[in-house]
């Protein structure tokens, strides 16, 4: 049996870039999606078009909508505000995340004055609403703040589900045995997160460097012998198909919770790899 498939958007920066958008929603919504996902943007910088993005989705797609939401910039009257609006258009599911410092991954943390510090917080103050299903990040190949420490990784996890989570969504990785890792340790701690497989289809190889180093994702060798700086557009997209496609098999074979790819707001890729694993459009 095939798992749950959900897909996750960015909002656009213009007319140009949300016309894209909506095509790859439109050729990825037929494969029976769980969930459509809408990001918050670095620093909370698109925070707005999130939102704008987020109630469309849930207005003219029949798939399940979940909403990112982050600490990033906001005070909890803010953040309220915000809820607020999820709610009033049945948007169910909320990714609750700590957020990018405003100077990108690896800057200094600051807090909001009157906001929240982590993303525990944000669960605990979200659970309190009773009205959401509420989800959060794990990274298989360690949080890029938390220096390898995988056991601070675990505690992180552990505390978030405490306080309302009950699924999470990986950042994109290549390493199954660290995703594995990542399982195994949260099941013999008695866990019950669902936890769901990010996976990036390999388009742009300066794309994937910069995502990588961003997330803290190593790039393992058998990666980097098929595609490098100087590998055509068309060759880094077919290897990056078969990539993602043959992690993909691995990951069903063993039985994983759900795949959820960061699809750049393109369907090609995502839609070839979902074809190969045996997803079908239900054209009804």
């Amino acid at each position: 049996m095939l798992p749950n498939l959900s897909i996750e958007l960015f909002p656009p920066k213009d007319q140009a870039g949300e016309d894209k958008m909506w095509s790859a929603v439109n050729h990825l919504q037929n494969f029976d999606l769980s969930s459509i996902s809408v990001t918050y943007g670095a620093g909370g910088s698109v925070r707005d078009r999130t939102i704008k993005i987020a109630k469309e989705l849930r207005l003219f797609i029949n798939v399940p909508v979940t909403a990112h939401l982050t600490c990033v910039n906001s005070t909890k009257d803010q953040l309220s505000e915000i809820v607020d609006q999820y709610e009033q258009v049945g948007i169910e599911n909320i990714l609750a995340l700590r957020g990018d410092p405003v100077g990108g991954p690896k800057s200094t943390w600051s807090k909001t004055e009157g906001g929240f510090d982590h993303a525990d917080q944000l669960i605990s103050f979200l659970a309190a609403r009773k009205k959401f299903t509420i989800g959060a990040a794990a990274f298989p190949d360690g949080h890029p703040a938390s220096n390898g420490n995988f056991e601070k990784d675990l505690e992180v996890l552990l505390t978030k589900e405490q306080k309302g989570a009950t699924y999470v969504v990986t950042q994109f990785f290549f390493n199954i045995d660290n995703f594995y890792r990542l399982v195994n340790s949260l099941k013999s701690r008695g866990s019950k997160l669902k936890v769901i497989a990010g996976v990036l289809p390999i388009t742009n190889f300066k794309q994937l460097t910069r995502m990588a180093e961003l997330g803290g994702t190593e790039l393992p060798k058998f990666v980097l012998e098929r595609i490098d700086p100087t590998t055509p557009t068309e060759e880094v997209e077919k290897v990056g198909v078969e990539i993602a496609t043959t992690l993909c098999d691995s990951l069903i074979s063993t039985g994983v919770d759900g795949l959820h790819f960061y699809t750049m707001n393109m369907s090609f890729a995502t839609e070839k790899i979902i074809t190969n694993l045996g997803y079908l459009k239900n054209n009804s």
